[in-house]
């Protein structure tokens, strides 16, 4: 079978954008939004439940794929080797309090991340990928950072909850990176983060996350000529199940892997 993978994105952008809309009609009320609370620190609003039932019904109504989101449970589709991974609100923190959030969308083929989006409906930032073909924000090619200065390294990270088997200890590591780097900040929506480090807003980002949130993100960063790992430097076989993830340029990943790997768990 054949696949048009350029038409599958534009697609997914026309859905994307209309989940935009959605959301940007609930974010301009924040303040009056009904939240109900999954665990500490990780929150869901309607805008969340609303997104992705929108998106489910626009990418499976044409592509009746399998899909992981966020807020529902999984299904399986007619085609195996298909899979959409959809984020409908990325750092729902951010949007509660009227902060910068993404939507996220990826679709897979097997083991593989063959096309993706990340989009910011704030500042109407369309960050787009497909393998093998660049990474791009609103259509300009995108690098990563070349930049090789530690004192100019801009460091992307989250503060995790104590659900996170990576919580110990977190608060040491970051003080282990920061003093001699030029920053770290803290954006709040790890697909977001993946982008930023694409474009270069960000020399390097890690994390232990979601794989749904930040699968378009690591192609983007890929296909902008950055290098993704776990903390311990191994592949997808190991951070696409952990979370424990860099992403970064070259002289970042080298540096955050020197002072975040130290000796690796065993394989999970």
């Amino acid at each position: 079978m054949t696949v048009n993978y350029t038409a599958i994105l534009e697609d997914m952008i026309a859905t994307t954008r209309e989940a935009g809309a959605l959301t940007l009609e609930h974010f301009r009320r924040f303040r009056d939004i009904e939240i109900g609370v999954k665990g500490p620190g990780d929150f869901v609003s309607d805008a969340d439940r609303q997104s992705e039932t929108l998106i489910r019904e626009r990418l499976l109504g044409r592509y009746p794929w399998g899909l992981t989101g966020e807020e529902f449970a999984p299904v399986d589709g007619s085609d195996a080797e298909h899979r959409w991974l959809v984020d409908p609100i990325d750092g729902t923190t951010n949007f509660i309090y009227g902060q910068h959030y993404t939507i996220t969308i990826a679709l897979r083929r097997g083991n593989e991340t063959i096309c993706g989006l990340v989009y910011n409906p704030v500042a109407d930032e369309m960050f787009t990928t497909i393998k093998g073909e660049g990474a791009y924000l609103n259509g300009e090619r995108l690098r990563v950072n070349a930049s090789s200065d530690i004192a100019l390294m801009c460091v992307g990270t989250g503060l995790p909850t104590p659900n996170l088997s990576l919580y110990l200890g977190a608060y040491q590591r970051l003080d282990d990176i920061r003093a001699p780097i030029g920053a770290v900040r803290v954006v709040g929506s790890a697909a977001n983060s993946c982008a930023y480090v694409a474009c270069g807003r960000l020399t390097g980002y890690y994390e232990e996350t979601g794989f749904v949130d930040t699968a378009a993100g690591i192609l983007l960063v890929e296909e902008a000529g950055g290098i993704v790992t776990d903390w311990w430097g191994r592949g997808p076989e190991i951070y696409e199940r952990t979370g424990t993830l860099i992403v970064a340029n070259a002289a970042t990943h080298a540096y955050l892997l020197e002072r975040l790997g130290g000796v690796p768990p065993k394989d999970p």
